[in-house]
């Protein structure tokens, strides 16, 4: 039996792209029974089912949880998502800003967490997941997410500025900018930089920066002209393939090859996004 894929991508309003990055739209159908493993970035994730719940563990031993719709925080490991073959959602990728903003807590709050989207958005978020189904296509859904994010922009005030150009920095070099020249930057020390950044964000920023470099390999590892382990290692400030590669199991719980070989849905997370690596329109 054939299978077909979907994926279909949205930018949020002007006013919420400050705090969603983009809406990612997934249609997945008449694949394998398997475990996706969604992997570690530097934004937090938003998922919303459109039919079944999704199954979600943080740990590959625990029983997974079932989500209409789930919110979970940074974190420096994989997750493990079982499914049937079958999927159908829209994935959005917040911003740190975007946690205080639209969901009223601070990242923090939700490191290494899993945690239903509808208690955090309170009456607006509780019909979410089926408004959204009950749309006949994805534009009208990525505005009704606009018009739901929009009436909750006003949650907690944003980080000081200094934590915020922090995250910044470590997101725009990819992991590569030492901690120490963070800190002489920001004119912190870096005891003091740790502890104000772990309590807002739920990481530290060496965390930051090694979630950000994964990030970043993850990025080539599925690009077009696929680059080899060994110059991937190389862009992304790792010491050789071996490190890269080591990086990979504590992150990943495998291999960089073993990932991408063992992906059991052509659309992958890359960079906090889903990108389409077959089919999609």
């Amino acid at each position: 039996m054939g299978h077909t894929a979907i994926s279909v991508t949205g930018l949020p309003a002007p006013g919420l792209r400050p705090f969603v990055r983009s809406y990612q739209a997934y249609d997945l159908r008449g694949f394998a029974p398997g475990v996706h493993i969604g992997l570690p970035g530097p934004y937090l994730t938003v998922v919303i089912s459109l039919a079944a719940p999704t199954l979600v563990s943080l740990d590959s031993a625990a029983a997974p949880q079932g989500f209409a719709a789930l919110a979970s925080g940074l974190f420096a490991g994989p997750a493990f998502l079982p499914h049937d073959g079958n999927q159908t959602g829209v994935q959005l990728d917040l911003t740190p800003a975007g946690a205080r903003a639209l969901l009223g807590v601070p990242a923090g709050e939700l490191a290494g967490l899993c945690v239903d989207l509808r208690d955090l958005l309170g009456p607006a978020g509780r019909d979410l997941p089926s408004q959204l189904a009950d749309l006949a296509t994805w534009p009208e859904r990525f505005a009704l997410l606009d018009r739901v994010l929009g009436c909750q922009s006003e949650g907690d005030p944003a980080p000081t500025e200094t934590l915020t150009r922090a995250y910044r920095r470590i997101l725009a070099s990819a992991g590569t900018l030492p901690i120490a020249s963070l800190a002489d930057e920001l004119g912190w020390s870096r005891r003091h930089l740790s502890a104000r950044f772990t309590a807002e964000y739920g990481i530290g920023p060496k965390e930051a920066a090694r979630v950000a470099r994964f990030a970043r390999s993850r990025e080539l590892l599925v690009g077009h002209g696929r680059l080899s382990l060994a110059r991937i290692a190389a862009d992304c400030g790792y010491s050789d393939q071996a490190h890269l590669a080591r990086e990979w199991r504590d992150l990943a719980g495998c291999s960089p090859s073993a990932w991408l070989a063992g992906e059991e849905f052509p659309i992958v997370q890359v960079g906090g996004r889903e990108a389409s690596v077959a089919s999609s329109v």
